[in-house]
Formats: structure tokens, sequence, C-alpha cells
């Protein structure tokens, strides 16, 4: 990020800590969050008894039960939905024009705030760059993932296959994950659908800056790929600005209506947006946050 400024400023986080992400099925993990399940756990509502099995949890046993017959049965309890947030953050060279990566940064920080907030466990994986993601648990790790989003820098070509690849390949409970990216680059169609593909619940945040959907520029031109270096020599009139408009709009669409047949939340965000306003009403209203 080039803002030496504060990811979220303090109003904006104490508005968040009263909210909670909402995710589209249950989900099982490996700490204790705040998000009811309909697994069964250790919290305090009790639901039913089922018979011990080697490995069982002694403590759980039914003492007046064992005290009044030979068989030994568990208590089982509903529990709170534990969750692992993976938050996959796009930092290739296209992301550093119209403060898209800015923006990426921000609503990361947000959504990891919220996840770490209700206890649950957060992974950034920051691509093309990492090779394995960053794990952060609990309230107090927040700073640490604030001073991680803070160090991002864009550079290099996407490697959006690269990232799911990792993301699949990694071990331990599916979670949540959200996408935070541009998209430009032709990998994004095969790539995408294959997260949701391993059964996780998966957001696309389709981050886009106005001249990605809008050039401003007219007359002869070359432009440079921002991660390849090609050149592209290009003559822009009123005529052909209008064609790419059309076909950039198109594009939109059809990466939207992908993520719907994959089942794939899909949010775009324009990267000179206020995140106040993404998250406490876009996102709100769209029933993604609660």
């Amino acid at each position: 990020m080039t803002d030496a400024g504060p990811l979220l400023e303090p109003d904006l986080l104490s508005e968040l800590a009263r909210l909670q992400l909402r995710l589209g099925r249950p989900l099982v993990g490996a700490i204790t969050g705040d998000h009811r399940s309909v697994r069964r756990g250790a919290s305090l509502d009790f639901a039913d008894y089922r018979e011990y099995r080697p490995g069982d949890d002694l403590r759980r046993v039914d003492q007046h039960h064992l005290a009044r017959s030979d068989d030994v049965f568990l208590k089982q309890f509903d529990a709170e939905e534990d969750l692992t947030l993976r938050l996959l953050l796009d930092a290739s060279a296209s992301m550093a024009f119209g403060a898209k990566l800015d923006m990426g940064c921000r609503l990361a920080a947000a959504l990891g705030y919220l996840a770490l907030a209700h206890r649950d466990a957060v992974t950034l994986s920051v691509f093309p760059s990492d090779d394995r993601p960053r794990r952060f648990v609990g309230r107090e790790a927040v700073p640490p993932l604030f001073d991680a989003l803070q160090r991002v820098e864009a550079s290099g070509e996407t490697g959006f296959a690269r990232a799911v690849n990792r993301r699949l390949a990694e071990r331990g409970p599916r979670g949540a994950v959200v996408v935070i990216s541009d998209l430009l680059t032709p990998e994004w169609e095969a790539a995408l659908p294959r997260l949701r593909g391993a059964g996780t619940d998966v957001t696309l945040v389709h981050l886009l800056a106005h001249d990605d959907l809008h050039p401003q520029s007219v007359g002869d031109l070359e432009l440079v790929d921002a991660e390849t270096g090609g050149h592209l020599p290009v003559s822009l009139d009123p005529r052909r600005i209008e064609r790419f408009e059309l076909a950039a709009a198109d594009w939109v669409r059809r990466v939207e209506d992908r993520c719907g047949w994959a089942d794939i939340r899909y949010l775009r965000v324009m990267s000179d947006e206020e995140p106040r306003q993404v998250l406490l009403r876009s996102w709100r209203r769209a029933g993604w946050l609660l």
C-alpha cells in the first residue's frame, strides 16, 4: 500500500465490531467461534447423547448414566460455529492502478477484523508473491494482520490459477474463502469455480477501477501491460471507446454469471468508493454483513 495512514478508522472499527459475516452454509473448523452451527460441539446447550467411541473426550462421559448401567454415553451439545476465513488478496501489478490495492487491503482488513473479533481464525494469502498463507487467531492478532496488509505491494503477473491450486492443497477445515481481485487475467474463468467445487463457501469481491471500464485517453497511444510489460499501439476515438465499454460491461456480466453458475457470492466494488459505504451500507443491504 502507498497510503501511510490507518487501514480503518477507529470509529469504523467500533461499528464493525457489532457486525458479523453471514455465510451461506454451516462450516466445521478447529477453534471455538461465535457462529451457530448444526454440528455437535461443546457449548452449554445440551442436545443429545451418543455411545462412547475410542478416542472420545472422557470428560464428556455422562457419569450419572454410567452409575446406573454398564453403558458409556457421552453428552452432546449444540456448538458455536468455528470458522477459518481465508483471504486471497490479488497484489499483481494491475492492482496498483486506480487505488485498487489500497481498497483491497482495507476490505481485507475489515473482513479479517470481523472474523478475529468473533474469535475465528484468519489466513491471508497474497498472490502472486506468497508461497504459503499467514495465519492469525484471536482478537490479539488484529494488529499483526493489519501490519501485514500495510506492507503489501503490487507487482508481477496475477498467477490466479497457482493461487487457487495452493488454496486447494491446504490442509485443515474448509472454512470460507474471500477472493479480492480485479480478475484481469484469462485464468479466472477456469480457476475460480474450482474453489467452490471443493465444497467451500466462496465470495468474490470483484474490485475494479473506473478506467478498467471507461478509458479516459483519446488519440494514438501505446498501451503497456502492467504485468507482462508488453506494448500494444492503439488509436482510440469515441467509437472505439464505446466498443471497449460495451465489451468491458459484457465481461463484468460474464464474471457475475459465472459466479452465479458456480454458487459463488459476487460483490462488485469500485476502487473510488468509500470503505464505510461498502461495508456498512452496500454489504449490509446485500445481507452479507449482519
